[in-house]
């Protein structure tokens, strides 16, 4: 289709990048150091396309403004320019491409072969002549502004307890959300879901990706979907399949925050900037690929790209085309879209540029967290990746939290009775061994027993191996390093035993989540215990097996009840969160902070920690100088504790510490009970001998 001339369109400016409404018209700009000529290519609501070229080229931006153009024009871009595979050029103008800076996508790859951007071998054979127009999805120009997001509620971080969900899934099946919300961000919005999120006493829910997102093309091919979202093309766009009305996922989004802050809850999202749905060099070309393959896309030798996320490409981490692209995505959507913070998939990648070792002061890192915006958002980075080199997990730089994943490992060993206490000290008192020498705070250790990649807890204590048959790929797929106990069946089964013993060590793991020092994070439906029958890796499962399930029963009210009780006693308890690194130093009480104690109540001596058959600890944690302060600044005080931990097959009996800790010790927390309330309730003395029943916690509160 002819051009328009030039002189129907004006220069603009080269920055912001993306579409923007202007001088009674709409200002394209986007960038390709390769490129010849690019052409933003205005598409109707019949699919006809009218092309209008971009002239000017300024820092390697291509931009123009275009009389006449309103929001909610459909438009996407032709790239005229060298396709050389061999060199890791594949531009192509027979591609439309999506707006890499959209802030609205619709529509979906509906021919595979059409998004194509060759002919037979992506390395060595002729770029495809096929139009995709039609075939692929297409940005939109949006209205600024919106819905008001509402006053950020910036909870501490010594305070927050994370709650990860999946927009869809945590709606789908409530029964007291209206139907045409069910699954979406108004459904997250809706009473009956916010009050669910306060009366738990979560404080920051933590979205899996709801930036734009495609479905592979191997799961095309098989008619299935990427239901958790790990699958970017739009970094600027909220994924448009979570709006209760089409193309009102901007407006949605926004009033979903806003009715999230007003409860007091932040929102934090789940950000993929290590890789995007085009894949290898055998996928398709909608986006990024077609615009400046190179300076997107680490490459080896031959243009082949270099994989270190397993999904096909990495976005280079060292380029400044990705840097430029990943803070100004996140700074839209702090500023604009009102969130308070952000989870990095596979940061590790982030730290790697042009795919070399990792560096916590790599560019794109130190230009996040160095960012005026950016530097006041809670930064919780996924601290691997899928290479050999890749997990990094105490690594990051000061001002990063990360995933836990030697917490989740160690306390998952501990109660199936595979490991002793030595690095359980660690875990419990905030993982000083990987934070503390990089002055970060316990609260940047984000502690967590699952998430949405794994087991659910139910899960976890029900199945010894995974059960993902399900997912079409002849259960291949999944970890299988579960680190689970079954308690003696596979599955589901009617056995009172080993169902009472499922629910102990359920109560266990949650008790030990919520008792440890660092920041706790459950991941949704866990506390309603929820099952998805022994898969462990349901990515791809639109449907009740990963939807969370509401339907009250004995098993899921008791769970409930218990998990509002641990919250709440973390909540009201300051020794509990503590926001120092514990230092043996001495309290107020003439205490130290923090005593290890042995089931015969001394403390325990160093050859002690180093007893592989050891199965019970005793931690006693002082909670009168616990460095703790309230919202104006003051330090508080609370009561002592005492947490005793018994992992073994059989009763022991421990002799709890002497009058020097306290003058009585009342039992508050019992996981051998459904609710948590004491077996045995009163005051204990000094001394006194406890019997702690086998795979059991018990937590004493001692008076101040």
């Amino acid at each position: 289709m002819a051009m328009r001339p030039e002189s129907e369109v004006l220069a603009g400016r080269p920055f912001p990048l993306g579409a923007h409404a202007e001088a009674g018209g709409v200002r394209f700009a986007v960038t390709s150091h390769v490129a010849d000529a690019v052409e933003v290519c205005l598409v109707d609501d019949d699919g006809a396309e009218k092309r209008v070229e971009l002239t000017e080229r300024t820092f390697g931006v291509w931009h123009g403004l275009v009389p006449g153009v309103t929001p909610g024009q459909k438009y996407g871009f032709r790239v005229h320019g060298p396709y050389d595979a061999g060199r890791g050029l594949r531009c192509n103008p027979a591609k439309l491409l999506v707006d890499p800076y959209a802030r609205q996508i619709t529509g979906r790859i509906t021919d595979v072969e059409a998004a194509l951007g060759y002919v037979g071998d992506p390395m060595h054979g002729p770029p495809s002549a096929v139009d995709s127009l039609g075939s692929v999805p297409l940005s939109v120009v949006s209205s600024p502004g919106g819905a008001d997001t509402g006053v950020k509620p910036e909870v501490p971080f010594e305070e927050a307890v994370i709650y990860e969900l999946h927009v869809k899934g945590f709606t789908k099946n409530h029964p007291d959300i209206p139907e045409r919300l069910r699954g979406t961000y108004l459904g997250l919005a809706h009473p009956a879901a916010v009050e669910h999120l306060t009366r738990l006493g979560v404080t920051s829910v933590e979205l899996l990706p709801v930036q734009a997102f495609q479905d592979e093309p191997s799961l095309i091919g098989r008619k299935a979907v990427n239901y958790w979202g790990y699958s970017p093309l739009g970094y600027c766009a909220p994924h448009a399949g979570y709006a209760s009305e089409p193309g009102n996922e901007v407006q949605e989004f926004r009033t979903m925050v806003s009715a999230l802050h007003a409860a007091g809850i932040e929102v934090l999202i789940d950000v993929v900037y290590n890789h995007t749905c085009e894949g290898g060099p055998d996928g398709p070309t909608i986006c990024f690929r077609g615009f400046d393959a190179p300076g997107y896309y680490l490459h080896a030798g031959g243009g082949s790209t270099v994989d270190i996320t397993g999904c096909g490409n990495t976005l280079d981490a060292g380029s400044p085309q990705v840097v430029r692209l990943v803070t100004d995505s996140l700074r839209y959507w702090a500023d604009e879209m009102g969130v308070d913070g952000f989870r990095f998939d596979l940061a590790s990648t982030m730290g790697r540029p042009g795919g070399g070792f990792f560096d916590r002061d790599s560019a794109l890192l130190t230009a996040i967290t160095t960012d005026p915006v950016l530097c006041r958002a809670k930064l919780i980075a996924e601290p691997w990746d899928a290479t050999g080199d890749g997990y990094r997990v105490g690594d990051f730089g000061v001002q990063w939290a990360e995933w836990n994943g030697r917490y989740r490992d160690t306390v998952r060993d501990f109660w199936r009775g595979h490991t002793s206490v030595r690095d359980l000290a660690y875990r419990l008192s905030g993982s000083s061994d990987l934070y503390a020498d990089d002055l970060r705070r316990p609260w940047q250790s984000i502690n967590f027993i699952t998430a949405h990649d794994g087991f659910t807890l139910r899960d976890l204590v029900s199945y010894n191996d995974k059960h993902n048959e399900e997912n079409g790929e002849d259960n291949r797929d999944g970890t299988n390093d579960n680190r689970s106990w079954n308690c003696g069946a596979e599955g589901e089964t009617s056995d009172p035993d080993v169902l009472a013993l499922r629910a102990k060590q359920a109560r266990n793991l949650l008790a030990t989540l919520l008792l440890s020092t660092g920041t706790p994070m459950m991941v949704a439906g866990d506390e309603m215990w929820r099952t998805q029958r022994g898969n462990n890796n349901a990515y791809c499962l639109d449907n009740r097996v990963s939807w969370v399930d509401w339907e009250e029963t004995d098993a899921s009210k008791a769970i409930l009840g218990f998990t509002q009780r641990l919250i709440d006693l973390r909540s009201s308890s300051p020794a509990l969160r503590q926001p120092e690194f514990f230092e043996g130093r001495t309290t107020p009480s003439g205490n130290p902070d923090l005593v290890w104690f042995r089931p015969d109540g001394h403390e325990m001596a160093e050859t002690d920690w180093f007893d592989e058959g050891r199965r019970t600890l005793g931690m006693f944690i002082d909670g009168s100088n616990c460095l703790s302060r309230t919202r104006e600044g003051e330090l508080v005080s609370d009561h002592s504790w005492l947490l005793l931990m018994h992992a073994g097959a059989d009763p022991i009996t421990v002799t709890l510490p002497h009058e020097r800790y306290g003058p009585s010790y009342d039992p508050y927390l019992d996981t051998t009970t459904a609710d948590g309330s004491p077996a045995a309730p009163g005051s204990l003395p000094p001394r006194a001998k406890v019997t702690v029943e086998a795979r059991s916690l018990l937590l004493l509160r001692v008076p101040r």
